[in-house]
């Protein structure tokens, strides 16, 4: 059961500015100012529990039947996933094209910008205020302030990642002064946001647990989860930071929690450990989730990219449109052993063909064209109530293991630690190889080949989790088929499935024309 959807999220604005003026005594009905609302326990936990639907959080939700979440850009500006409806929907298209332009897609950028620094900004207030709220005590104060702090830090990464350096802001805005910020170097983002991990699991006093036993609020395991992946994106490009070390003691302590575990297959296909991924949310797999609800906050068109766009015409679904959204082109589909490899079987991360359930074609069965995500089929939804409310897992414990693989071997060579790591992920969806037989092919690797392998085994595991755009850019190596045989070939100068060729300056997104327009001390990425 779902604990909490954040009933009493702060719907009204803050401003921390102060009028100069005694003769307005009354305050605006729209806006609260930060004396006014920092006064009790409740007005703390509130502001918090904000932080959990804003900024990057929001880039799941799936408020449209046209296009893929926010979440999923990089999935498109890739190249490797695709849209039934890019015709009409330009982002999708000018990425496929390598054609994306701070002025022309203004509109998208600016939904990145402005809700991550909406976040940022709401985590300032709450960081700075919540220490100084009447009636919390020690320990809310830490937990509370540990919460904020990662989705600060939560919201910078995925700023830095996409766009390079950005502006640092780290404090609220109480004047009208320093309004105009130029970016901070890559490496101080990446600092800042490793100090607020480090509060929030050493000194935050967050619960050891997977977030669904901490009632969906974020955990150590969360925080935790989140510095693995910021310290293995030092060590890779730009920074080349050589944290591989500390990536690999935040992953084992994880890994070696027994309060964490992977999900393991059950007795039938629909037992699957990929199957309870799709239906489940309260497992210890789970380490950092966005929660959704039938009633107070459902998922949005999700189930509909699970279809080709005749599905809306079936007269099966409650939805009225349907479209394969983000549908995996087929050179990254050549990564799986498509006779060995459980997750590519039939009804597992992917369908091909249709089953009606009712009306003059019960019983028939439809072949699709493409081979389609099934990752996202909820029956409830598309059958009955129209409201998808699958939580989204953004961190789970197997992206841990495949951390901990790849970052062993970058620092120390492929070893029996590394090569068990990345085993254990690969046994799990092995149709016909024990744990000790892939072992014992991986130790027999070269470093270059076993870091590889982690990488396509991460692009298998992890395909709908929107995280391979990120990997292509702190690796600069891209992932392609060569004459029907996966491989990676280097960034620059590599072809996408729709033959436009990579440069260096595609490696970020240049930043939006408004906000080049509003703050003058941005200096506009190299190429835009």
């Amino acid at each position: 059961m779902k604990k909490i959807i954040y009933y009493n999220l702060l719907l009204l604005s803050f401003t921390g500015l102060n009028s100069c003026n005694d003769f307005l005594k009354e305050e605006p009905r729209s806006q609260i100012s930060v004396n006014q609302f920092y006064i009790t326990p409740a007005d703390a936990t509130s502001a918090v529990n904000n932080l959990y639907r804003t900024g990057f959080p929001s880039f799941y939700n799936a408020g449209s039947a046209y296009m893929g979440p926010t979440i999923m850009y990089g999935g498109y500006i890739s190249g490797l996933f695709d849209n039934q409806y890019k015709g009409q929907e330009k982002f999708v298209q000018d990425s496929q094209n390598l054609a994306i332009d701070p002025v022309v897609n203004n509109g998208n950028l600016l939904s990145v910008w402005q809700n991550c620094y909406v976040a940022i900004g709401r985590s300032n207030n709450a960081i700075k205020y919540i220490p100084t709220t009447p009636g919390l005590t020690p320990a809310e104060i830490n937990r509370l302030t540990a919460e904020a702090k990662f989705f600060r830090a939560l919201n910078y990464f995925h700023l830095v990642k996409l766009f390079g350096g950005v502006p640092l802001v780290s404090e609220p805005y109480e004047s009208l002064e320093n309004l105009y910020i130029e970016k901070s170097p890559e490496a101080t983002i990446y600092n800042f946001i490793v100090d607020d991990l480090k509060f929030s699991i050493e000194q935050g006093g967050l619960a050891d647990i997977p977030m669904a036993k901490n009632n969906f609020r974020i955990s150590k395991g969360s925080a935790s989860a989140l510095l693995a992946d910021v310290y293995l994106n030092m060590s890779g490009f730009p920074l080349n930071a050589g944290k591989y070390a500390e990536a690999v003691t935040v992953a084992k302590s994880l890994i070696n929690n027994p309060a964490y575990a992977l999900i393991q297959n059950g007795a039938t296909p629909e037992q699957s450990a990929y199957n309870v991924l799709r239906t489940s949310d309260n497992q210890d797999e789970y380490l950092y989730v966005v929660e959704y609800d039938a009633t107070i906050s459902n998922g949005g068109w999700r189930p509909t990219y699970c279809f080709p766009n005749e599905a809306a015409t079936w007269g099966e679904f409650t939805y009225s449109i349907c479209d394969n959204a983000y549908r995996p082109v087929t050179q990254i589909l050549t990564a799986y052993d498509k006779l060995n490899d459980l997750r590519a079987q039939e009804k597992q991360y992917f369908h091909t063909k249709y089953t009606f359930t009712k009306g003059n074609r019960k019983g028939e069965t439809v072949n699709f064209v493409d081979v389609t995500p099934y990752f996202w089929f909820e029956p409830e939804a598309l059958y009955t109530t129209n409201k998808s409310q699958k939580d989204q897992v953004h961190y789970r414990l197997a992206e841990m293991y495949l951390i901990a693989a790849e970052a062993i071997a970058q620092a120390s060579g492929v070893n029996a630690e590394a090569a068990d790591y990345l085993a254990t992920i690969k046994a799990r969806a092995s149709m016909n190889k024990t744990k000790a037989q892939i072992t014992t092919e991986l130790l027999a690797l070269s470093k270059d080949q076993f870091i590889k392998e982690v990488w396509t085994e991460k692009l298998r595991e992890l395909i709908f989790e929107n995280k391979i755009w990120n990997d292509i850019t702190r690796t600069r190596m891209y992932p392609t088929a060569v004459n029907g045989v996966f491989t990676f070939v280097p960034f620059v100068g590599a072809q996408n499935p729709w033959g436009k060729t990579f440069a260096a300056k595609n490696l970020l997104l240049p930043f939006p024309n408004d906000e080049m327009q509003r703050n003058p001390k941005l200096v506009q990425n190299t190429g835009y």
